[in-house]
């Protein structure tokens, strides 16, 4: 009870010490200081000073004596005092001191006068005489000028005096009791200390302010303190000296040109930096860059101007920035509204008002306006203002330190992710609410948690691992849970804050199994669970790795046939739950090891890592016999389908894609074939060989060279005028390396089978037209030169826009293409086909039907086609002469084409006797061996028509012989056969 009591007792101590301290000290001084305001007596009782009236006169050649300068003053008017106007001349001036019974003293209170000399003016004896440097007689410097002493006088003593100015000073003079005159004197070293102390010691309080705090505008704001202390000394007069030191004279004049300077410099950039953000958005800031760039002349000027000079460009300056950041601060305050902007402002705006007053009483001459404002009066107030700016911006910065940490304490309770401290040894010291609710742990601290009581072993020491080598851990870990399934995961960020671990919790379970998911279905199909394109390969170059020797694996390619009828007639929901069916069945034959993957939409690959090839087409006779044995039941029904398999067999070092490329041309073959629906490829076979030539012929196609191709051109000639014309037809062909040419069937085949087919024919037709262009002198008689393209370009919407843009680069060349289109691929899709056929038209392109009368529907669809020519199928015209159904035929086409306006070209006639038929026919054109094998284009350059590439001589003769003669029979049994 004792020791309760006296802590009791000591807490009542300390709060009444506390409040007497904080509430009773302050209210007793400020009682005390009112009674010593209105009670005491003031230790500097003044009375003042009396005036005296002066005669004044100007010496500006420095040549007057007293005697004459007393007959010059004797003509003037007496005055009270007189403005210099910065003149540096000599100024003699004479007054009388009355009769008095005590010394009196007579102070020259000009704080820019250089030197005073004083003379009786009754017989020119000396009175005395001072300078800033030195003192004689009863004259001395005194507070801001000069002060001479005279005697007890019965009668008035008329006194002469001469003095020296520089700046703007006023001459007059005061008449003091000596008593008076000393109380004066001890009144104003004291304000001027007090001044010059509190000053002194608030800009030390602000420098220190700006050290700690590390704001080095409170270092600008106690730079700018101290020239405010000087430029108050200049005001008041006690700028000679300096920390109770006294200043040279010759150094006294330039350091009031700099000092003024400096503090024009600094008052311009207090501002700038106090108000940097609210400026930022002024739109007259640029009236403060104008003041800002008006510093550096100023500062040159004090250096190098004399004062007098100097003095008219200070005034006209300070009174353009007064006046600018009287205004800017105006707008500053309306806009912000903030308190230590106010303060800030207040005490500028006093500095700035004292400055220019100052100004405008020494260039106008109103004297009384100095005594009242100046700059003492301004660097009392503005330092106020300044302090208590200081105060409020404190204020404001706890108050904003406060909110912040309150805000930092609710964030960190509402944080959703969790935050600990814990010590070395693995204890949780705190942590917030989410921290506890994710672990399951007590309210910390004090609940005896270790980090290994929930994450996984080996995570303690990883993480102190990483904190002693560099400071800082990021990791994921998995807590402790009986089974992975209930595992979570956490992400974990720590760091070492001396001798403690402060860290975040962040629960990153289903990223986690996201991750998963996403690994999984980066190699699986997202459908049926088993591997897609990805998996297969990564799983085939494993298992390539792995083959011994000699060794070989399987691979087979699975298509599933009538699938899309089933998507189209019962939608994807029901073709998804087949496909997931047939996945299972394909698995329930397959052993451990080898992988299913799915590698289209119906389209599936296995791999048999191991075992002989027969062992597999074992294997994938029993899939195709699973799948089609019985149907697949979805819901109420039930889907029939069947498959095609293609096996192949894959020694080491076999590139998956030809492996996958191989077995789905084996695939295509059994869907094709015999009913067994399996086809086997072994490596002994001659397929794999010819397999591999196609592939090493599309890997020369997809080089950037085209390495290999080339051009050859074959005649197309007319059989009504064969010498007026050079036509022909543009072929393929692509050279090996050894100089041997590839059939051009095996080019295109491989390309159509590859899907290379469009770019190469882009490359035929930017060739061709390129071709063209450069030798379109030596073509005057080329009307028109014929283009195949392939079925596979035309239904690629890509190629056909490519093409178009390749027809407006190559422009009016472009009339003499003629493209020609099989009648197979022009029927498959009409609509296309018309499509296709308008474009080119635009550009001025013919069109041909190429191998006409192959296909059973191509009259009744002839006339939907608004071809320019039609090429008879060659087949009908090679056997012309042997067959009477193919001259049948073949007249009919003509006939057809000769009433439908079109041109008639009839391909691969090989001798004379068909030449003669196809002329006495009435076919415009014709192109095969009997005219000229495929030439060269150089060889074509050489010739003017069709016929000049004729080099059979009895070709020749027949063409200028006969021909004229049959083609002219032949028209006039057209013409009979009309009417």
């Amino acid at each position: 009870m004792g020791r309760f009591f006296g802590s009791q007792a000591n807490e009542a101590v300390d709060r009444f010490l506390y409040k007497f301290s904080v509430y009773g000290v302050p209210v007793v001084i400020g009682l005390a200081s009112l009674a010593a305001l209105f009670l005491f007596d003031n230790q500097y009782p003044l009375n003042g000073a009396s005036p005296v009236e002066i005669r004044i006169a100007e010496d500006p050649a420095s040549a007057l004596t007293p005697a004459q300068a007393m007959a010059k003053l004797a003509l003037r008017a007496p005055t009270q005092a007189h403005k210099t106007s910065l003149s540096e001349s000599p100024f003699w001036f004479s007054f009388a001191v009355p009769a008095n019974d005590l010394p009196v003293i007579v102070e020259f209170p000009s704080r820019h006068a250089i030197e005073a000399a004083c003379w009786n003016a009754a017989d020119f004896s000396p009175l005395g005489s001072a300078s800033r440097t030195r003192e004689s007689g009863g004259m001395r410097e005194v507070k801001t000028g000069f002060a001479l002493e005279t005697a007890r006088s019965a009668l008035p003593t008329p006194v002469l005096c001469r003095a020296t100015h520089t700046g703007p000073a006023y001459i007059s003079a005061l008449l003091w009791p000596a008593e008076q005159f000393h109380l004066s004197e001890m009144k104003f070293s004291r304000n001027s200390g007090l001044l010059d102390g509190g000053l002194i010691m608030l800009s030390l309080f602000v420098l220190l302010t700006a050290i700690v705090n590390r704001k080095w505008l409170y270092l600008l704001f106690a730079i700018w303190l101290v020239a405010n202390l000087r430029l108050a000394a200049i005001s008041g007069g006690w700028d000679p000296q300096w920390l109770e030191r006294a200043i040279s004279p010759e150094w006294l004049t330039p350091m009031r040109e700099l000092t003024t300077a400096v503090y024009y410099t600094l008052t311009i950039t207090l501002f700038s930096q106090l108000f940097a953000d609210t400026l930022k958005h002024e739109k007259y800031l640029y009236l403060l860059r104008i003041n800002q760039w008006s510093c550096p002349p100023l500062l040159v000027a004090a250096l190098t101007l004399t004062y007098a000079h100097y003095l008219p460009l200070l005034w006209i300056l300070t009174a353009s920035a007064s006046a600018v950041l009287v205004f800017l601060l105006a707008r500053i305050l309306i806009e912000t509204r903030s308190k230590v902007a106010m303060w800030y402002a207040a005490g500028l705006a006093i500095t700035l008002f004292s400055s220019l007053n100052e100004v405008v009483a020494a260039a106008l001459g109103v004297r009384q306006l100095i005594g009242s404002v100046n700059s003492v009066t301004a660097a009392l107030s503005s330092s106020l203002m300044a302090a208590i700016a200081i105060a409020e911006q404190m204020k404001q910065e706890h108050l904003e330190k406060v909110e912040a940490q309150t805000e930092l304490r609710n964030t960190y309770d509402a944080i959703p992710i969790g935050l600990f401290t814990m010590s070395e040894e693995g204890d949780f010291l705190r942590g917030n609410p989410s921290l506890t609710d994710k672990l399951g742990i007590a309210p910390l601290p004090n609940s005896g948690s270790k980090w290994n009581d929930f994450f996984e072993s080996g995570s303690w020491e990883a993480l102190q691992d990483s904190l002693n080598l560099v400071g800082t851990v990021e990791m994921e870990l998995r807590s402790l849970e009986k089974t992975h399934e209930d595992a979570k995961w956490y992400l974990v960020k720590a760091t070492l804050a001396g001798k403690r671990i402060e860290g975040s919790l962040q629960d990153v379970t289903e990223r986690h199994q996201a991750t998963d998911r996403l690994r999984f279905l980066a190699d699986h199909d997202p459908l049926t669970g088993v591997f897609n394109r990805r998996g297969i390969e990564r799983v085939f170059e494993s298992a390539n790795l792995s083959l011994a020797g000699g060794g070989s694996m399987s691979l087979a390619y699975i298509d599933l046939d009538r699938f899309k009828l089933i998507n189209d007639l019962f939608g994807h929901v029901a073709g998804d739950l087949v496909l997931k069916h047939v996945c299972l069945r394909i698995k329930a034959n397959l052993l451990p090891g080898q992988a299913l993957g799915r590698v289209g939409g119906d389209e599936f690959v296995v791999l048999f890592p191991e075992g002989p090839i027969d062992s597999a087409a074992d294997q994938c006779r029993r899939i195709v016999a699973d799948i089609s044995s019985s149907p697949f039941e979805v819901g109420e029904r039930a889907f029939q389908v069947g498959c095609g398999i293609g096996v192949v067999e894959i020694v080491k070092g076999t590139l998956e894609d030809e492996a996958v490329s191989l077995a789905d041309r084996a695939c295509r073959e059994a869907k094709s074939g015999p009913k067994n629906n399996l086809v086997v490829y072994r490596q002994d076979m001659s397929v794999l060989t010819d397999h591999a030539e196609e592939l090493k012929l599309i890997k020369r196609l997809d080089s950037t060279e085209h390495q290999g191709l080339f051009l050859m051109m074959q005649p197309i000639m007319s059989l009504r005028d064969p010498f007026g014309s050079l036509n022909f037809e543009v072929l393929l062909r692509m050279r090996n390396p050894d100089g041997g040419v590839i059939p051009p069937w095996k080019i295109i085949t491989a390309a159509e089978r590859n899907g290379r087919i469009a770019a190469l024919d882009k490359w035929v037709l930017t060739s061709v037209l390129e071709w063209l262009g450069t030798h379109s002198v030596h073509l005057s008689n080329t009307s028109y030169v014929s283009v195949n393209l392939s079925g596979g370009s035309l239904n690629d919407e890509r190629f056909i826009e490519d093409a178009f843009a390749i027809f407006a680069e190559y422009g009016p060349i472009v009339k003499r293409i003629c493209i020609e289109i099989t009648e197979s691929v022009a029927l498959h899709d009409l609509a296309n086909t018309r499509t296709f056929i308008d474009g080119i038209r635009k550009f001025g392109a013919k069109l041909s039907l190429d191998d006409f009368g192959a296909g059973y529907t191509s009259f009744s669809y002839l006339r939907s086609l608004p071809a320019d020519a039609i090429k008879i199928d060659g087949a009908y015209v090679k056997d012309l002469l042997n067959h009477p159904a193919n001259h049948a035929i073949v007249r009919a086409i003509v006939d057809l084409a000769l009433n439908l306006g079109m041109k008639c070209i009839a391909e691969w006639p090989e001798d004379i006797p068909t030449l003669e038929a196809l002329a006495e026919m009435g076919v415009d054109y014709a192109q095969g061996y009997v005219i000229s094998r495929p030439l060269m284009p150089e060889r074509i350059l050489l010739a003017s028509s069709s016929a000049d590439c004729v080099e059979d001589p009895r070709t020749a003769r027949f063409i200028r012989e006969s021909l004229a003669a049959i083609i002219g029979r032949a028209d006039q049994v057209n013409r009979d056969w009309a009417h």
